[in-house]
């Protein structure tokens, strides 16, 4: 007996440096995939790395590489994939371009990682913050770039007083949410 196709969903997580994105999404994919459901991740350092090497930390090429993701997740998709986005994505244009690329084709879910900036800044190992505030990093997102609070997300979770578990607890809920009222 074969069942219907599962509908693609796209799990974007958005937030500042420090908030958690990656935190929550290795535990997310790492439930997901115990539950025997195949997730692919578009980390946004990775994506940088491999997909947008060529591109600066402009406006205009942060907003190409937020674009880029979408269309890839967007793909994935169509195909009745899984996709955890774990991208800063400071500009609400970029994300809400996203979201479009991926409704196309399937669910998309934006999730704020409203986490605040001191608390990131605490957070930051790399000593990035620092390095920004110092001037040593120009158009930094948080510092002197600004990080526009999406003014449309399906869910907000603070990660400095919500704990991982329940973070994730709320994303998979929120994911099925979405999933009944799509189905």
């Amino acid at each position: 007996m074969s069942s219907a196709p599962r509908a693609g969903v796209t799990v974007f997580l958005t937030g500042l440096s420090g908030a958690g994105k990656s935190t929550v999404a290795d535990a997310l994919v790492a439930e997901l995939e115990a539950d025997g459901r195949p997730v692919t991740v578009l980390d946004g350092d990775v994506v940088r790395t491999h997909l947008s090497s060529e591109l600066d930390f402009s406006r205009e090429h942060r907003d190409l590489n937020i674009r880029r993701i979408g269309f890839v997740a967007g793909e994935v998709v169509r195909h009745g994939g899984t996709v955890v986005v774990a991208a800063i994505a400071p500009y609400e244009t970029a994300r809400e371009e996203a979201r479009a690329l991926v409704e196309r084709h399937g669910r998309f879910l934006l999730v704020h990682l409203s986490t605040p900036l001191e608390v990131c800044e605490e957070r930051d190992v790399k000593g990035l913050y620092a390095r920004a505030r110092a001037g040593e990093i120009p158009g930094f997102t948080g510092i002197d770039d600004p990080y526009e609070v999406p003014a449309r997300p399906d869910l907000v979770v603070d990660t400095s007083v919500t704990p991982l578990a329940e973070s994730v607890r709320l994303i998979r809920a929120a994911m099925d949410e979405r999933t009944a009222a799509v189905g």
